[in-house]
């Protein structure tokens, strides 16, 4: 992918093409910036418009962005690697892209910190029933409320990739017990304990924890992990933290729990359906926060992805192995 100087390229022929979408409210042309000021050598442009992305993607053998149709693949003649933005990518055309002979990569890692500080601080609103303080403050009440303590508690968090190792690691210096769930519990993991996804260790887990945090990637194991059978199997008084994707929990069951005091309540990032309608009954539930899946959202968002891409773009010229490869 190394140019000379005596094939300079022109902004007909970029070695990384950054597509239009933008992410958490944030101009994508940031991101673009960022690449630059990594790829000092290299030619980063920013297609703002549908035709742009078109012309630019056809000599490009990088192309970064969070979506890639099957119309724009086919103007993709020169792509050797699609750098996703996402950690997620299933809604990519992954079986074109392998047939094509195009590395994907993902932006896993990149959500680490802000993830594990959003979980992290929804556990302590619940510890201290903080969110009970908000609503006693919005109606100008004076009145003592009992709340909990989150050292000596057990979390359990289902899914051990970066962001539930992000989590784990900040619950340090907490006093809590931790029980990873992964699909190769063999593997071990920064948590006290580690299960596997079903089975009795799985129930035993869910049993004795008083937080669980799913941070697992949706598949067809997970999908539906949560329904009404693990929902009878926490103990009432826990607490469910979803920063994965709604469909790993069921959301009638969820509703079922809240409103019968089978669970003490529910930070919810992610749901099922996504937006939540405005007439859901979870809105109404005092015991629910929703948050419109922004936990991803951070500052540093396009700064690590950008580390991540640019270090790709100088092993792909080295034939060296990808960072967060998934195709």
């Amino acid at each position: 992918m190394t140019r000379t100087s005596d094939d300079a390229p022109d902004e007909d022929a970029p070695d990384v093409v950054v597509l239009r979408k933008s992410t958490h409210g944030v101009p994508v042309s940031e991101y673009g910036a960022e690449l630059r000021e990594r790829l000092p050598d290299r030619t980063v442009a920013y297609a703002r418009t549908p035709t742009e992305e078109r012309e630019l993607v056809a000599d490009a053998p990088v192309v970064a962005g969070m979506e890639l149709d099957a119309d724009l693949l086919e103007h993709a003649e020169a792509m050797e690697l699609f750098a996703c933005a996402y950690a997620g990518t299933g809604h990519l055309p992954l079986d074109a892209l392998e047939d094509r002979g195009v590395a994907v990569t993902n932006a896993s890692g990149v959500h680490g910190p802000n993830i594990g500080e959003h979980v992290v601080g929804n556990l302590l609103v619940f510890a201290r029933r903080l969110h009970e303080g908000w609503r006693r403050q919005r109606n100008r009440e004076w009145r003592h409320f009992r709340a909990h303590e989150l050292q000596d508690s057990t979390v359990t968090v289902v899914g051990l990739g970066a962001i539930g190792r992000s989590v784990v690691e900040r619950l340090q210096g907490f006093g809590v017990e931790t029980v990873g769930v992964r699909y190769t519990p063999e593997k071990g993991g920064p948590t006290d304990e580690v299960v596997g996804f079903e089975g009795p260790e799985f129930e035993d887990a869910l049993a004795r924890t008083d937080y669980l945090v799913l941070a697992c990637p949706l598949t067809e194991t997970t999908r539906g992990l949560i329904g009404k059978p693990e929902l009878k199997t926490l103990p009432p008084d826990a607490v469910l933290v979803n920063v994965a994707r709604g469909p790993v929990v069921d959301t009638d069951a969820l509703v079922w729990a809240l409103r019968g005091s089978h669970l003490r309540g529910a930070a919810l990032d992610v749901t099922d359906p996504e937006p939540l309608p405005e007439d859901h009954p979870l809105w109404n539930f005092e015991n629910c926060l929703i948050t419109p899946h922004c936990s991803g959202h951070t500052p540093e968002y396009y700064s690590r992805l950008a580390d991540i891409v640019a270090d790709n773009v100088r092993r792909l010229d080295d034939g060296e192995e990808l960072r967060n490869r998934v195709v």
